[in-house]
């Protein structure tokens, strides 16, 4: 899988659709995880396309939050983003907006992780830390278990992407916590540099 745009072009168009740095971060965010994810499963030499199918995979939704994932295409497609990507992005909604199924590796990995990211960025800024880096797995399982905590992130989904990867919930919250160790450094200074 090859992208058809550069990682330049994606978060350019991603900064066009998208001002909250909120929002920045949260896809800063995925396109770290969804690279160290790619090399994990096996998956290196496509860990660029992995990680603009995470930079882009919420392009929609500042813009268009009761549309999400519906109005993506039209917007990556003008950006001129191929379908392979846009099939991509569009099925982490689904069962939620759309019937797109997440059937690549890549695509089953966003659907899981895309929550779980708010879940443990939630929890580490609890952490006197203010960073993943010293998250432990029982004290994000606390987190999980408790509906209160983080409340809009949907524990529901994130099962049902375990179930589709076919993991134990503890092997995703487990690798999740360290490809979010792996890319925290380098997003918070690219937050600076974005003047975020």
């Amino acid at each position: 899988m090859q992208s058809s745009i550069t990682r330049e072009k994606a978060l350019s168009l991603l900064q066009k659709h998208n001002k909250e740095p909120f929002h920045i971060l949260h896809a800063l965010t995925v396109e770290g995880v969804m690279k160290w994810f790619a090399v994990e499963q096996g998956y290196g030499d496509e860990a660029e396309f992995w990680g603009i199918v995470g930079l882009l995979h919420d392009i929609d939704f500042e813009e268009y939050p009761n549309e999400h994932c519906i109005k993506a295409p039209e917007l990556l497609t003008a950006g001129g983003v191929n379908d392979e990507i846009i099939h991509a992005v569009c099925s982490h909604g689904y069962d939620l907006t759309v019937d797109i199924k997440p059937e690549h590796q890549m695509e089953k990995v966003l659907y899981a992780v895309d929550e779980l990211t708010g879940l443990i960025g939630a929890a580490a800024r609890m952490r006197p830390s203010k960073s993943v880096c010293d998250m432990e797995l029982q004290s994000l399982k606390k987190k999980f278990k408790d509906k209160k905590f983080a409340a809009g992130c949907s524990r529901d989904v994130i099962r049902f992407g375990v179930e589709m990867l076919g993991w134990e919930l503890d092997t995703l919250l487990e690798k999740t916590i360290l490809a979010m160790r792996s890319c925290e450094e380098s997003i918070a200074l690219e937050m600076t540099e974005l003047g975020l």
